[in-house]
């Protein structure tokens, strides 16, 4: 998808737009920009852990700011965006995914470790155990149900509990519990 320019948005409607109309595009096109340009990167990163391809994940945080585009024009409520657009993003990339059918945990699994070389500098006997190390975390992260998976991914983007438990549809207190119970299971393995 490509976005259009303002100019030819305007000569493809019927109707030529008041200069009201204009300046209330103007400030939602501001303000979508604005909210692309912090959130795109961890949009992105939160899509594509739920498998899916890099040009997928592109595509679908494509159209969650379309979509805010869209909200915000319909003048509807701007209370916690960043809420809202993880929210939507979440519900596209499990749309996706769903007509997808791949394999999560496999896909996943591979992007994350290439994503996460190490840096040249350790020894390799370092390289080595740091890799058994990543791969056996990444494991048990894989084998932790999916709302676990999904509430631990959120915080990690930073998301606090209370927008966790809207983005995911459950109780502030399943947060709470799904994030010690996987932090838990994580730093248990992680002593091993």
């Amino acid at each position: 998808m490509t976005f259009l320019p303002t100019e030819l948005i305007s000569e493809l409607s019927p109707n030529s737009p008041t200069s009201l109309e204009v300046s209330v595009r103007s400030e939602v096109e501001r303000a979508v920009i604005m909210l692309f340009e912090q959130l795109r990167d961890p949009v992105v990163r939160y899509v594509l852990s739920f498998g899916l391809s890099v040009h997928d994940a592109e595509e679908v945080t494509q159209e969650v700011f379309l979509a805010l585009f869209g909200h915000l024009q319909r003048e509807k409520s701007r209370r916690n965006l960043r809420g809202w657009i993880f929210r939507v993003a979440h519900n596209l990339a499990l749309k996706r995914r769903g007509t997808n059918q791949r394999s999560q945990n496999q896909t996943y699994l591979d992007r994350t470790i290439a994503e996460n070389r190490l840096d040249s500098s350790p020894n390799p006997e370092e390289q080595v155990l740091s890799a058994q190390r990543q791969r056996h975390l990444l494991a048990v992260l894989n084998v932790l149900p999916e709302e676990d998976q999904c509430c631990l991914r959120l915080r990690a983007e930073g998301l606090r509990y209370r927008e966790i438990a809207r983005i995911l549809g459950i109780s502030l207190g399943a947060v709470s519990i799904s994030l010690t119970r996987s932090l838990g299971r994580l730093m248990c393995a992680d002593k091993r």
